[in-house]
C-alpha cells in the first residue's frame, strides 16, 4: 500500500493515489496539474522514507477538480448585561484535488 503524509497550507494530510481530498484554497484553475513538494513521510512497497523535515526527491502529482466552500461555522457572541448579541458565520474556501501519483525523482 502506497501512501504519504504531505504538508499543504499548514495542515498535514495522509494521502493515497486514486483518491480525492479537500484542502485549503489553491490558486489554480480546475483541470490544472499541481505538485506538492513538502512530503514529510512516504511508504512505498514496505519501504518507509522519513523526511527531516521534508523528503527532497519525492513529490506528489495532483489534478485540481473544482473549488468549493466548506460547511458553515456559526459564531454567536454575547456580552452579558449589555443586551449585545452578534450572530455571524464563516465558510472556508476549499479546493478539491485528485491525487494521481506519488513520484520519486531519483529513479
Amino acid at each position: 500500500m502506497t501512501y504519504a503524509v504531505i504538508d499543504v497550507g499548514g495542515n498535514q494530510i495522509i494521502i493515497e493515489p486514486g483518491k480525492f481530498y479537500d484542502i485549503n484554497y489553491v490558486f489554480a484553475n480546475p483541470g490544472d496539474i499541481i505538485t506538492f513538494k513538502r512530503v514529510l513521510f512516504c511508504s512505498k512497497s514496505s519501504n518507509y522514507y522519513i523526511g527531516t523535515p521534508c523528503l527532497d526527491k519525492i513529490f506528489v502529482k495532483a489534478i485540481v477538480l473544482k473549488h468549493l466552500k466548506g460547511n458553515k461555522i456559526k459564531i454567536f457572541k454575547v456580552k452579558p448585561k449589555k443586551n449585545n448579541r452578534i450572530k455571524t458565520g464563516h465558510r472556508q474556501k476549499l479546493t478539491r484535488v485528485f491525487i494521481q501519483d506519488i513520484l520519486d525523482s531519483s529513479v
